[in-house]
């Protein structure tokens, strides 16, 4: 049996159906009841409070561990969730880290992120480290705007980053859960080529076949609308990466296709797959 925890999400979604196809026996975790794949066991539970993964972890024998929100937050500890899968038994545990452990380590966020890791080091379990940077679904976040008015607005429209594609997360997952060859490993995740919000606008456009216009925002403006749905400080941090971002996050790595012998997916490639949200 593997545990898939966010099962519901960009990556938990794809990996439960990539694991299912595979043949595994595969528990869903999620905080809310959803539909999943065909001969998947569905379990609702809070990763705040670890005992609720009990059932889930009784038999198990690999855990894909992606905290929820309120698991990043100051005070919380989610290395009881570690603590509960080695009592349960479980042998491997891969967890879903973040660039900024390598990129900005001196972050509250990235600090619990790290001692975190190094808490899964120390176990005993077999595991492995997954690092992505920015996601292309974060394009979501223009879905409205394009729909109603065909316009995204964003800052820094001509700074860019290598985006990841969700998919490709789930598959290297599947790859750590699956071989035992990427035991001990910790991979940074990023796409193929660094590309502006203005590029990935005029992807978006290419896969709707219409145009699309970009509006650049000013930082107040991008702080003032992110603040809305996260903390401030979360904002500021994240519109500095997107304005200024280091060499560091600015490097294309090579993980991805040394785990799974094929390039990186591309921008392009997760708008075409994604269109309908933006029509």
């Amino acid at each position: 049996m593997i545990v898939v925890t966010g099962a519901t999400g960009n990556i938990g979604r794809p990996l439960t159906r990539a694991l299912a196809e595979a043949g595994e026996q595969v528990t869903a975790v999620s905080r809310h009841p959803a539909a999943v794949p065909g001969g998947v066991r569905h379990l609702v539970a809070d990763l705040a409070e670890p005992a609720g993964l009990r059932p889930a972890l009784a038999g198990t024998k690999s855990l894909f561990l992606l905290l929820s929100g309120d698991l990043h937050a100051l005070g919380a500890n989610p290395a009881d969730l570690i603590g509960e899968a080695a009592r349960s038994g479980v042998r491997r545990v891969v967890l879903l880290s973040t660039l900024g452990v390598v990129t900005r380590p001196f972050g509250a966020t990235r600090i619990a992120m790290r001692e975190l890791e190094d808490t899964l080091r120390e176990s005993g379990l077999e595991w492995a480290v997954l690092r992505p940077g920015g996601f292309a679904s974060n394009a979501l976040w223009w879905a409205e705007s394009v729909r109603a008015r065909r316009v995204v607005a964003a800052p820094f429209g001509d700074v860019g980053v290598p985006v990841v594609d969700p998919a490709d997360i789930a598959a290297v997952a599947a790859a750590c859960l699956l071989e035992d060859r990427h035991t001990g490993g910790a991979y940074e995740l990023t796409g193929p080529e660094v590309i502006t919000p203005r590029g990935q606008t005029e992807a978006i456009a290419a896969a709707l076949s219409a145009p699309v216009a970009f509006h650049e925002l000013t930082r107040e403006e991008a702080r003032t609308a992110m603040a809305r749905s996260m903390p401030a400080e979360l904002a500021d941090d994240t519109l500095d990466i997107l304005g200024n971002p280091s060499p560091a996050e600015l490097r294309v790595s090579p993980d991805i296709e040394r785990v799974l012998g094929r390039a990186p997916r591309p921008f392009a490639d997760w708008a075409a797959r994604n269109a309908d949200a933006f029509r």
